[in-house]
């Protein structure tokens, strides 16, 4: 196993990628500078914590977008799930494929964790907040999906 992967810090700028989407369309995070991003990994679609999140950021999108923010959703998924997630959940913001995980390796989001007794490596649900300019303003790992996504509004929408 290895170990978790360095974390992002407040401060710092947001590394790029380019991930494709549910829909087959590349997306990259420096072409959405001038706004704010909220970039959130979580594990694999369709499970029960990953279900709640994605709802939450559906149901909160038009307060966030109100306030000029982009969501964007990164699992391991390959972009056929994310497709079939997306439909099945009316999901109207990007979900973005790292099948390879290098994205969430690079971004903290990878590591030890135990899931019901079972310690093994995998992703690590994580919310990135990113400035207008790119840079990090707020950063959470090991985020426990309930309740999260108020909070966040909460702290971003005063």
């Amino acid at each position: 196993m290895i170990n978790s992967t360095e974390e992002l810090e407040v401060g710092q700028k947001a590394p790029d990628f380019t991930l494709t989407d549910a829909s087959g369309t590349q997306r990259t995070l420096s072409e959405l500078r001038g706004a704010p991003v909220i970039v959130y990994f979580y594990p694999a679609a369709f499970t029960p914590g990953c279900t709640t999140e994605a709802c939450d950021f559906r149901d909160n999108l038009g307060s966030f977008q109100g306030a000029g923010y982009t969501v964007l959703g990164i699992s391991p998924d390959p972009v056929s799930k994310l497709a079939e997630f997306a439909e099945a959940e009316q999901l109207s913001f990007p979900l973005l494929s790292d099948e390879d995980s290098a994205v969430a390796k690079e971004w903290g989001a990878w590591g030890q964790k135990t899931v019901n007794g079972r310690t093994f490596d995998g992703l690590i649900r994580t919310t990135v907040v990113i400035d207008a300019d790119g840079v990090i303003s707020s950063v959470e790992y090991n985020v426990n999906p309930e309740g999260h996504v108020a909070r966040l509004r909460d702290e971003l929408l005063k």
